[in-house]
């Protein structure tokens, strides 16, 4: 019977184009190597809806701790699996249960990863798990018009208008992306200028109702998105505060032009863009075709599907404990 902690270690083993199963066994001799007194099971997901229930049965396996470092959930693949990772251990924290998050990027996005200060290699940031240390993130709680859930937790970004739509193209594309990782979400992205109209937001900042036409309303907690695109760059996930973006009703030449300098982070400033931080957001509109009729908005919560509007996004200050550098 072990005395120290237990890591308990979900696998996407897909992840990277199989790259997460290839470097499974050195993750688990370096987690384990660093508790010896411990144990590292490894919980391998047949699918996102496995890799959920693997997540939360995780959590609810965990034992305080009476000495030293803390039982773990440690995912290994992409966003979706640190999205998994995130609400797993959001969710214990109403049961009690203060569980950290380790995150190894295995993924070709690892939008997550880069917004919190998880070192961006499977080799750094296992080292950076296996060394112990770790610290508070806020993390955006979104309620409203879900998907069969009461409430989701959003690590990076909540999309709603043109960048919702190019990261639900990006997730419907049929084939895999693998390396190509940002270029493929430009690729798409240019496809989508060609069939996109604008959007009638009606949405309250702080209680502050605003209403406009909008390219997209995006509300932050880390600033990545898209596999590296810095969309809001100055987020900060100790703040205690959203950031929210909102780019004004461009043409399709206007959104051709903004769109690299959202890579690069360089629309700061931009004439149509406008930050706003806020601690709560709700959002509520809808797509107007080419012909004026009306359809449902969705949204999109670090790069998974959240449901449609109305919904509401309220940061949760310091909300769990991750390893990060």
């Amino acid at each position: 019977m072990t005395s120290g902690p237990t890591i308990h270690l979900v696998v996407n083993p897909s992840a990277g184009r199989g790259r997460a199963r290839r470097l499974l066994p050195h993750v688990h001799n370096t987690l384990a190597d660093a508790v010896p007194d411990g144990r590292v099971v490894v919980h391998i997901a047949t699918d996102y809806a496995d890799a959920r229930k693997q997540c939360l049965r995780a959590v609810r396996e965990t034992t305080p701790a009476l000495h030293g470092r803390r039982d773990a959930l440690v995912v290994m693949g992409g966003d979706g699996m640190a999205h998994l990772g995130l609400n797993a251990c959001a969710e214990a924290r109403a049961d009690g249960l203060d569980v950290p998050l380790g995150v190894i990027p295995a993924g070709t996005g690892n939008d997550f990863c880069r917004g919190v200060g998880i070192p961006p290699t499977v080799e750094e940031a296992t080292r950076l798990v296996a060394e112990g240390r770790t610290s508070r993130i806020d993390l955006t709680e979104v309620t409203g018009n879900l998907a069969g859930a009461d409430r989701a937790f959003v690590g990076s970004v909540v999309s709603t208008g043109y960048d919702a739509r190019v990261n639900k193209a990006t997730n419907d594309f049929r084939f895999p992306i693998g390396p190509l990782g940002p270029l493929a979400y430009g690729a798409l992205a240019l496809g989508e200028v060609a069939r996109f109209t604008p959007l009638d937001y009606r949405i309250e900042i702080d209680g502050q109702p605003r209403e406009l036409s909008s390219v997209l309303v995006a509300v932050a907690n880390a600033g990545h998105f898209g596999g590296g695109m810095k969309i809001v760059p100055q987020a900060d996930v100790t703040d205690g505060l959203l950031d929210v973006l909102l780019v004004g009703d461009l043409k399709r030449r206007q959104v051709l032009e903004l769109l690299p300098k959202l890579y690069r982070g360089a629309h700061v400033g931009h004439p149509a863009v406008e930050f706003v931080r806020a601690r709560t957001v709700r959002i509520d509109g809808e797509a107007v075709g080419r012909d004026g009729s009306r359809s449902p908005m969705f949204a999109m919560g670090d790069g998974e599907s959240l449901g449609g509007v109305p919904l509401n996004a309220t940061v949760r200050p310091g909300l769990i404990a991750v390893f990060r550098a």
